[in-house]
């Protein structure tokens, strides 16, 4: 499949490299995914091996939740893998303050990625200045190094109201839009990700992310404008055991 690997290319991934029995099109989406565990039981030794893994296969970032970002730092440290974390995870509904705060900690704490949840609940009531306002205070609490990517939980929302997401993110200064948090109602459709993709232009990253568990999937959503993909089966995905 030579044009998934062109679109994987573009997507982000300038060095194609797999090791030994890994296929093209899998090996090349590993500089793509997050690597993510989390799940409310994962344990130090889940993430040992969250880590581990996202070592060998150089995955661009491991996503886990807030109290194990010092673990997956100092595991990965002197790597390329970022460590990812969530903000207001799963629901949203937190108040725009704490989840200031809460990225202010995680930055502190070693993460260089962020993916924070819309607040769905406001965005639906019409209250367009919260959800930008509560976006743009997460931006400006990771400061510009850091990567800050929204998660708008597409499954609950009308496509109307996925529009009017992207164009808020796209105001308050976000780096992606992210269509799941992989615990809500439903996870990334090739439909949604191709709607985001068109709204925000090529100026934005789009991360696919909910139910996606191997390459075929991983590359639809790549060819449908994904320049990054969230994922627990990730080892599988590029061709690996999992």
């Amino acid at each position: 499949m030579p044009d998934v690997v062109e679109k994987i290319k573009n997507a982000g991934a300038a060095r194609i490299s797999a090791s030994p029995g890994i296929g093209s099109v899998g090996g090349a989406m590993a500089p793509l995914i997050d690597h993510t565990l989390l799940k409310p039981d994962a344990s130090a030794a889940d993430v040992e091996k969250l880590c581990r893994e996202a070592r060998e296969f150089v995955f661009a970032s491991v996503c886990v939740n807030p109290c194990n970002i010092k673990l997956a730092a100092s595991l990965l440290e002197g790597s390329k893998v970022k460590v990812c974390s969530v903000v207001g995870f799963p629901l949203g509904a937190n108040k725009k303050e704490i989840k200031a705060y809460e990225a202010r900690k995680a930055v502190l704490e070693g993460a260089c990625e962020i993916d924070m949840v819309m607040n769905v609940g406001a965005l639906k009531s019409g209250d367009c200045r919260l959800v930008e306002q509560d976006m743009q205070d997460v931006r400006e609490a990771c400061g510009r190094k850091v990567i800050t990517k929204v998660i708008l939980e597409t499954a609950l929302l009308t496509d109307e109201e996925k529009i009017t997401a992207c164009q808020l993110a796209m105001k308050a200064g976000m780096d992606f839009v992210k269509t799941s948090t992989g615990f809500g109602p439903g996870g990334a459709t090739v439909e949604d990700v191709r709607l985001l993709r068109t709204v925000v232009g090529e100026g934005m990253g789009v991360k696919a992310s909910g139910g996606i568990r191997d390459t075929e999937t991983a590359a639809r959503m790549v060819e449908a404008g994904a320049t990054r993909i969230g994922a627990s089966a990730s080892v599988k995905i590029v061709g690996g055991q999992d």
